[in-house]
């Protein structure tokens, strides 16, 4: 990159005209100003007027999707949780960094629009040698010198080479804003995941050792059936081994539970073990709340923050397009120098000292117009792919929520039915055993009883996991502005 502002010594390519004159020809100049490249027009994208997979009308008024969802799941814990990930989690505090830098970037391309003023001092002392001034003596050939000035120099932005950039930048902050949005979307419903399939894995956890705990007793009856001779070693080894079966499910489920809360405390910015003494105590799992409305479509892609993010993108490649484009007019820079040159030091700053400079620089590299279009064409490229991104985000959106719409009411309908599956195989394995007691009916049929029983209630836990973890999923695919809190910033370093 050329620095052009101008030097108050070597002045190449600098015009020197009258001050009026030059004060005249910059006013004509910033009147004419104008801003090449395209303006950024958001694109019109054709998006069906409702959702597919929306209900046509609810029986009770449901909730906007934009309150925090995770406050009617009615779970304390729950709220605690997302709270601390929201303040500490890691990755919102890169993403908040993230943010951080582009605004700091947008603040410092905000300044190229105003001059560029800085101060300098300098003080010399040099010896000539005899030959360099023949004839003169020691005291003559000894040069001091001293100057001190104040240097401006202003690129008249005429082509908006510096206000695309702003432009560009100002995208670029508001593209890293709707990132941190969309991962703190992103971490929100991961810990809410995350904690409602923990209370479903303590739920699957509590069915199976309830059964093992029924499987034990009809163990024991079978084993006093045999010892009083009316029973056989087949018996025995057949209620055994369903015993057995279903204690070998324990391992699984505790390993995942205790997995499932480790990955909760790193979401909340701690170690592993830091949440095990308060999350492991079963509650069972929260009620699942009444499906948010869903909108319009076009309601949905003003408030996804990944769709914010691509158009935003898309927006800052556009006025990158200007950028390039203004390297085919030349650039102006008006500069100005006003300060004191003396021999001593002392003498600075007195009327006999003075020195100003106003110039006006011209930089036009029309010779080198190859690579300013062979710029100009790398930013088209990249403007096409942003769009393209764009419109894959929004096609992505469209595809999420239609899914989530889908799999909420559906996993609704499985917890309905699995639930009475559940409760009638529970009486059916009652009745078998007291069968059996009886003499009614034999071993088999226990059983195939107990081990139905433990299959639907371990079905019905697993749906009412899916259920609650659906809405979840519905709840981030219309996700607006809930998760407004911003994670902690590090302290300065001293």
């Amino acid at each position: 990159m050329h620095d052009h502002r101008p030097h108050p010594r070597t002045r190449p390519r600098l015009l020197r005209p009258g001050r009026s004159v030059l004060a005249a020809l910059a006013t004509a100049l910033l009147a004419s100003a104008c801003a090449v490249g395209p303006d950024y027009v958001r694109p019109e994208l054709p998006v069906q007027q409702r959702f597919v997979r929306a209900t046509a009308a609810a029986p009770v008024p449901m909730p906007a999707a934009d309150a925090g969802f995770w406050h009617r799941f009615d779970d304390p814990v729950l709220d605690r949780l997302v709270e601390e990930a929201l303040l500490a989690n890691h990755d919102l505090r890169i993403a908040l960094a993230r943010y951080d830098r582009a605004n700091a970037l947008l603040r410092g391309a905000g300044f190229d629009r105003f001059p560029t003023v800085t101060a300098q001092a300098t003080a010399s002392d040099a010896r000539a040698s005899a030959g360099q001034m023949p004839g003169a003596t020691r005291a003559e050939r000894d040069v001091r010198s001293s100057e001190a000035g104040i240097v401006a120099s202003w690129e008249l932005d005429l082509f908006g080479r510096v206000r695309r950039g702003v432009e560009a930048s100002r995208a670029d902050t508001a593209a890293s804003a709707a990132d941190l949005a969309a991962a703190q979307v992103a971490i929100v419903g991961e810990v809410a995941n995350g904690y409602l399939g923990l209370r479903g894995l303590q739920e699957r956890l509590r069915v199976a050792r309830a059964n093992a705990d029924n499987q034990r007793e009809t163990l024991r009856l079978v084993d006093a059936r045999f010892d009083a001779g009316r029973g056989t070693a087949f018996d025995t080894s057949r209620a055994r081994a369903q015993l057995e079966t279903t204690l070998a499910r324990l391992p699984a489920l505790e390993a995942e539970i205790a997995t499932t809360m480790h990955r909760l405390a790193v979401l909340t910015g701690r170690t592993p073990d830091a949440l095990v003494a308060l999350l492991e105590a079963p509650t069972g799992l929260p009620t699942v709340p009444a499906r948010p409305a869903s909108g319009t479509p076009g309601e949905l892609l003003r408030r996804r923050p990944d769709v914010i993010a691509a158009e935003q993108r898309l927006h800052a490649a556009t006025a990158r397009i200007g950028v390039a484009t203004a390297d085919l007019f030349p650039r102006f820079t008006l500069g100005g120098l006003l300060g004191s040159h003396a021999l001593e030091g002392s003498s600075l700053f007195e009327r006999d000292s003075e020195t100003r400079l106003v110039a006006l620089g011209i930089d036009w590299s029309f010779l080198d117009v190859g690579r300013v279009r062979a710029r100009i064409a790398a930013a088209d490229a990249d403007a096409a792919g942003e769009l393209a991104r764009y419109e894959q985000a929004v096609l992505r959106a469209l595809e999420d929520t239609e899914n989530a719409l889908v799999r909420s009411s559906r996993a609704r309908e499985e917890d309905a039915h699995l639930q009475r599956a559940a409760a009638d195989s529970a009486h059916a394995a009652e009745l078998a055993r007291i069968r059996f007691e009886a003499g009614a009916a034999d071993l088999f049929e226990v059983l195939d009883a107990e081990r139905t029983q433990l299959q639907a209630q371990d079905a019905f836990a697993a749906a009412r996991t899916r259920s609650a973890t659906s809405a979840v999923a519905l709840y981030r695919a219309m996700a607006g502005g809930w998760p407004s809190r911003l994670p902690q910033r590090p302290q300065p370093r001293q």
